[in-house]
């Protein structure tokens, strides 16, 4: 069985026991700890950590089940601020794709092919492998993916059109190993709002679509 996780707006979750008293032992620095210390390294862009108050990438990544050794997909990568994230979280024998369709790395006078080639210069993150290929061309073979997280992208699909959004979240659950995981993050949209104007999408609308993709 596949699943998906949506983050809109803020998401936090909170477990409390008070069955035991006793001091747990000390196993030491948990997932989120690890990586939360990896994204404050030197190398690591002032841009991106800039970022990081508000997108929260070291919880969500850690939310997503995202651990060494596996291979993700971020999907519509950007400029790949996730794709670092990621890289980090995965270890040396990970695997991270960085997606972008053509349309995507010419956006802007080519901002994101920029700032992918700046982030990978000098194979400054050796297991992010820069994926330029659309989903209609993915090249990747199915049922090898753990994990897959596109972020504030998904609006955008389903606002142009909801047909767009559902092939590419059907084409996700197909690269997904079985128990994989895709992550959709993005800003929460208000019934009767200009959505498409706002850059938004309704929640409901992206758990209805990642339904009918077979999640």
């Amino acid at each position: 069985m596949k699943s998906f996780a949506i983050a809109m707006s803020l998401m936090s979750a909170l477990a409390i026991s008070a069955c035991d008293t006793k001091e747990p032992a000390d196993t030491g620095p948990t997932a989120l700890e690890k990586l939360t210390t990896a994204l404050d390294n030197p190398t690591r862009a002032d841009e991106d950590k800039a970022r990081d108050a508000n997108r929260k990438p070291a919880e969500v990544v850690t939310f997503l089940g995202v651990e060494e050794g596996m291979t993700v997909l971020d999907l519509i990568a950007g400029g790949g601020y996730y794709s670092e994230v990621m890289s980090y979280a995965v270890g040396d024998s990970g695997k991270v794709y960085a997606q972008n369709p053509e349309s995507v790395l010419k956006f802007r006078d080519g901002a994101n092919d920029k700032a992918l080639t700046a982030r990978f210069a000098d194979n400054r993150l050796p297991n992010v492998v820069r994926w330029d290929r659309g989903l209609d061309d993915i090249g990747i073979e199915p049922g090898t993916i753990d994990a897959a997280i596109t972020a504030l992208n998904f609006h955008d699909m389903y606002n142009f059109d909801p047909e767009l959004a559902l092939g590419a979240l059907t084409t996700v659950r197909q690269l997904l190993k079985p128990g994989g995981v895709m992550g959709i993050i993005d800003h929460d949209g208000n019934a009767g709002a200009d959505n498409v104007a706002f850059h938004r999408v309704e929640e409901q609308a992206a758990i209805d679509t990642a339904i009918a993709a077979g999640f």
